[in-house]
């Protein structure tokens, strides 16, 4: 038998992930691991293997690293950071408020928001400054007309790529699991894309679905939902605080115009815990 790991099932407004704590276990192949264990019916089911280990630097109290359930690893992922901050709080792995998580994208400020059993309830990530051009993510004069209909789209990075699409349509009955693949491999993109589908409600509020490059569509993207909000904002259809509405849930998202920097707030939920082996 296989050495077995012990598990932890988050998800962040349904996006979902495995989460395990590499200061108690090794996880030598994470991506043959989050190939493995991301798989329904097959395995525990996810949108990917999130590790929590010891920060490299000393500016940095964890680290965490993704990898999408194609085993592909991710620079960034705003619904999972949320989960570390609860994974560490809740467990007491630290007190610290706020969590300093070093990222493949840098430092993100975690600020814990308690309830009344001091638990975590929500978690504001200082998700940092938004890049709106970057010739090795987006080359936008290889962006040639997939469907006549499909409108043009804004890139913003947050860490990672994103491919913001407005449309005055039902985004409920877009096909992205059409546009979704077309646009992540498009040549565009030279290290594939999340795509946003967005929408402008009546009331303000944005309903947005995803298409994650290495995961397909998912529930909620935390980078997403903060490129969406930018997205928003530069195309003059909201100001700096926006809500972010998802399959799975909702988020706050405010781009600060004195910092620059777009802030995250959303809840952490736990699902379940368990053992599995290694793959």
């Amino acid at each position: 038998m296989n050495k077995m790991i012990r598990f932890t099932k988050m998800h962040g407004a349904g996006n979902d992930y495995i989460y395990v704590n590499t200061l108690e276990y090794d996880i030598p192949n994470p991506s043959a691991a989050a190939i493995t264990w991301s798989r329904t019916h097959f395995g525990i089911g996810s949108d990917g293997l999130i590790l929590i280990g010891k920060s490299s630097t000393p500016d940095a109290d964890f680290s965490m690293r993704i990898f999408n359930n194609d085993g592909s690893e991710a620079m960034m992922c705003g619904n999972g950071t949320r989960c570390v901050a609860k994974f560490l709080h809740d467990k007491g792995l630290t007190d610290k408020n706020p969590i300093r998580l070093e990222t493949l994208s840098g430092i993100k400020i975690l600020t814990l928001h308690l309830d009344e059993e001091s638990k975590v309830a929500s978690v504001t990530v200082d998700m940092g400054e938004p890049t709106l051009e970057d010739s090795n993510l987006f080359n936008p004069t290889q962006l040639s007309t997939i469907n006549s209909q499909l409108p043009t789209g804004t890139f913003v990075s947050m860490g990672n790529p994103h491919f913001v699409i407005f449309t005055d349509e039902d985004v409920e009955k877009l096909p992205i699991e059409t546009y979704g693949p077309l646009l992540e491999h498009h040549e565009a993109f030279p290290q594939r894309c999340n795509i946003e589908f967005a929408q402008l409600r009546a009331d303000g509020s944005i309903r947005m679905r995803v298409w994650e490059r290495g995961s397909g569509i998912t529930l909620a993207c935390g980078t997403g939902a903060c490129a969406t909000a930018v997205a928003a904002t530069l195309t003059g259809r909201t100001g700096r605080q926006s809500i972010i509405e998802m399959d799975g849930g909702t988020l706050s998202i405010h781009w600060d115009e004195l910092s620059n920097h777009v802030m995250m707030t959303g809840g952490a939920t736990f699902a379940f815990e368990g053992k599995i082996e290694l793959p």
